[in-house]
Order: C-alpha cells, then sequence, then structure tokens
C-alpha cells in the first residue's frame, strides 16, 4: 500500500487519468475530489462491503430454502 500525505487543494493522480484531490481536511475528516473517465466505477468501499455481504447472505438463503422446497415436495409423493 501506498501511503501519502496531502494538503487541501494537493491532488493525487491514478492511471494518467484519474485524479483524486484533497479538497477540505477539517475535524479529523478529508473531503476528497474524483475526476474519473464516465466508465471508471466508484463507490465506497463499505456499501461495496454491505452489498456483498447482502448478496452472500441471500445466495446462502436461497440454498436452505430451495433443499426444504426440494425435501417437501418429496414428502408429498
Amino acid at each position: 500500500m501506498l501511503v501519502l500525505k496531502r494538503k487541501a487543494g494537493e491532488s493525487i493522480i491514478v492511471a494518467d487519468n484519474i485524479e483524486i484531490k484533497i479538497i477540505e481536511v477539517e475535524e479529523g475528516r478529508i473531503k476528497i475530489g474524483i475526476d474519473a473517465p464516465k466508465e471508471v466505477s466508484i463507490i465506497r468501499k463499505e456499501v461495496l462491503d454491505e452489498t456483498k455481504s447482502e448478496n452472500k447472505t441471500a445466495a446462502e438463503s436461497r440454498n436452505i430454502d430451495k433443499s426444504a422446497l426440494t425435501k417437501m415436495l418429496k414428502n408429498k409423493k
């Protein structure tokens, strides 16, 4: 992991076409701006992690439901 110190108004360039600019630093919080091409997806990591967790839970519950349904159908025959 690359760790950099930046001040408000300074930027970091990633892959020649993505600029991450420090907009404001106050009370331990940093406001950043990201300038990237439209085809580049930008999402907060905590939102991505939560979505992955919810998808995993939903997939696991579907597997349980399928096996329970299979058992019910076999018992009806």
